[in-house]
């Protein structure tokens, strides 16, 4: 691997562990020139499904779309990069694991809802606004009503309250 500082081609890896949910190797790497050390991430390469979107074009899975929808249901919420790395990695694997050569985005949309449901409910709320295209005030009120006649106790403790003070 190239060192990012030097451009030199002779690195060597120090130190390799699992990451997150097992399915990455992070490796700790230094130059044998400039001593600078970085860190790489090694992931398995995977034949993702083909996505159908909602016009009937075919398009490549897209794991940074992926990413980014996510991220930015999540920004500004306390979910840490590892719980959200977790969960991407986990729709990865359902959508892998259904085997089919070819998923719907409406598919892979639920797929998101219901594990950012399980993760945070104001990034689900957010996600789904956009999704489901709510179009007033009523849709996200009956949306967070459903949320709070669904979440078990437990649930209710681990997830901040979507509306601080009520209760």
């Amino acid at each position: 691997m190239r060192c990012p500082f030097c451009g030199a081609q002779d690195t060597k890896v120090v130190d390799s562990r699992l990451h997150g949910d097992g399915d990455q190797v992070r490796r700790r790497r230094a130059c044998t020139v400039c001593k600078d050390r970085f860190t790489t991430y090694e992931t398995a390469e995977l034949n993702l499904p083909r996505v159908v979107k909602s016009d009937g074009r075919r398009v490549n899975f897209d794991g940074r779309k992926l990413r980014s929808g996510i991220e930015r249901a999540l920004e500004k919420r306390p979910v840490s990069t590892e719980a959200t790395d977790s969960v991407i990695n986990h729709i990865t694997r359902r959508l892998m694991a259904g085997g089919d050569g070819e998923v719907s985005s409406r598919h892979i949309g639920e797929v998101v809802m219901d594990e950012l449901n399980k993760l945070d409910q104001v990034a689900y709320v957010r996600f789904a606004s956009v999704y489901r295209q709510f179009e007033d005030v009523n849709a996200f009120r009956e949306e967070v009503d459903r949320l709070e006649k669904q979440l078990t106790p437990e649930a209710r403790r681990q997830q901040m309250d979507l509306l601080d003070g009520e209760k």
